[in-house]
């Protein structure tokens, strides 16, 4: 492997500001919460469809520290966290008895929260 190639792969922070940092801590605490439900709930489909979420937030931390087209990362996160938003409603609340917001649980309100301010950090850093 040439220096060039151990280059690209090598932590590129010193551009990151604290909108970025922001962001990171939001598809941090989704990821988590993503891993353990997947973790929980395996080898169900639900089950892996929330392991696979977990590693998408990841991956995309990932990407964006190491500086990989940081723009294109931030476009593809908006649909891939809005989707997200949108499913947990679907699956929640509209086919079931249960009502939104009071009965949204705690570990729901986090991500959903953490969902909420990484889209809007992510369209700030698209402008």
């Amino acid at each position: 492997m040439t220096t060039a190639e151990r280059e690209t792969f090598s932590l590129r922070t010193e551009s990151l500001g604290v909108l970025h940092w922001v962001g990171i801590l939001a598809a941090t605490i989704s990821a988590a919460v993503h891993l353990r439900l997947g973790a929980r709930l395996a080898p169900a489909p639900l089950g892996i469809s929330f392991l696979l979420a977990g590693l998408g937030f990841i991956g995309a931390i990932g990407l964006v520290l190491i500086g990989w087209r940081r723009r294109l990362v931030y476009a593809a996160g908006i649909p891939f966290t809005l989707v997200q938003v949108g499913i947990w409603y679907y699956l929640t609340f509209a086919n079931t008895p249960a009502r939104f917001p009071a009965d949204v649980g705690t570990i729901s309100a986090v991500d959903k929260a953490a969902q909420l301010l990484l889209v809007v950090v992510l369209i700030a850093l698209l402008r």
